[in-house]
């Protein structure tokens, strides 16, 4: 699926070749299904990371960090457990977050859930 927005893409363009940089392949690029979206899933090693990316031009209201809401999380989980069960996956996972403020350089947030 094509974002609508030209600096989401951008966004999530930057997000992938950093995560890409630090090793991980990409698996699915905007995976859609009736809980919501995951951005961005990628392996790395034997481990799938559901990867949600947060952009924010400033750090006005809490920067990128803020805008992962307790309810976007929570979708974001589900996504990932329909993700793993429609495809019949039984696998090391994790959700995490690529945080974009600005031009900052890219802060990745491993294990959403701790």
């Amino acid at each position: 699926m094509k974002l609508n927005h030209p600096t989401g893409q951008a966004a999530e363009d930057r997000a992938l070749a950093f995560l890409l940089e630090q090793g991980c392949e990409l698996v699915e690029r905007n995976w859609h299904c009736p809980y919501g979206e995951i951005d961005l899933i990628m392996r790395l090693g034997d481990k799938l990371l559901f990867v949600e990316v947060k952009f924010r031009k400033t750090q006005a209201f809490g920067g990128a960090a803020y805008s992962i809401t307790p309810n976007k999380l929570a979708k974001l989980q589900r996504s990932a457990e329909y993700y793993l069960q429609i495809n019949q996956l039984n696998t090391a996972c994790r959700l995490d977050a690529v945080l974009l403020q600005g031009t900052a350089s890219p802060q990745w947030i491993t294990n959403l859930t701790g």
